[in-house]
């Protein structure tokens, strides 16, 4: 059974960086795909970024691009989400999620979706303030 553990949230001026980890432990077989979801307070869940197996694919959600980026060690290390000149509405509640047996994206809409991923961390908050 694969387990992912976020960490590196914190709190943070706006213009701000904030760099979040997030590591697999578990039965990888050779890798996953990994993606980055937040939830702010009152909102729905929302798709931040992905990367593929060996992060030949990286999808970042319009409200981040430009400012996020997506990283990884090799096909079974950890997952990064970089993320540069933090907004006040950045701030949320970031999960990772992960999919061990669909480890390649089709495509940006296939990747965004939440119900692709079988395994999610238990979220590391991130707070800007203004």
């Amino acid at each position: 059974q694969v387990r992912m553990v976020e960490s590196g949230g914190g709190l943070v001026q706006a213009g701000g960086s904030l760099t979040l980890s997030c590591a697999a432990h578990g039965r990888l077989f050779g890798g996953y795909a990994a993606a980055w979801f937040r939830q702010a307070p009152g909102k729905e869940r929302e798709f931040v970024g992905a990367i593929s197996l060996a992060g030949a694919d990286i999808y970042v959600a319009d409200s981040v691009l430009g400012r996020f980026n997506l990283s990884r060690d090799g096909t079974e290390g950890a997952v990064y989400l970089q993320m540069n000149s933090l907004k006040p509405e950045d701030t949320a509640v970031y999960y990772c999620a992960a999919n061990v047996r669909r480890p390649l994206f089709v495509s940006y809409n296939e990747a965004s979706r939440p119900g692709r991923y079988d395994t999610w961390g238990q979220g590391t908050q991130v707070t800007v303030s203004s």
